[in-house]
């Protein structure tokens, strides 16, 4: 599965993006697409997931309330809506898709088998 991410950019403090990730190649309904992020210097972060089949989300304590993940089938692609935005949250973000993740397990970047290549939000106050 080849990722491209897409739909960061710069935005005051307040603001909303939507970034895109399109997958290319074969899915199955037992992959977990996910968004991180990494500011320089910094760990990767989990940001978001959700599960292909059935589509139940989960957020890290940073974002929820104010992002929300969804995908559509049809097409592909994995969404994520970021309302609200702070500064904190300037970062590049990555999609990545992975798949036997469970709830557990959901968070840890290195089970996700194929990434995007990043896309940069900058969010200024």
């Amino acid at each position: 599965v080849q990722l491209q991410a897409s739909g960061g950019g710069l935005v005051q403090a307040g603001g909303t993006l939507r970034l895109s990730c399109a997958a290319s190649g074969r899915t199955f309904n037992s992959y977990v697409m996910a968004w991180f992020r990494q500011i320089p210097g910094k760990a990767r972060e989990f940001v978001a997931a959700i599960k292909w089949s059935g589509g139940s989300s989960t957020y890290a304590d940073s974002v929820r309330g104010r992002f929300t993940i969804s995908k559509d089938t049809a097409r592909n692609t994995m969404y994520l809506q970021m309302n609200s935005l702070r500064p904190e949250d300037t970062a590049v973000y990555y999609c990545a898709v992975g798949s036997g993740l469970i709830t557990s397990t959901i968070r840890d970047d290195y089970r996700y088998a194929s990434w995007g290549q990043g896309t940069q939000v900058t969010v200024s106050s």
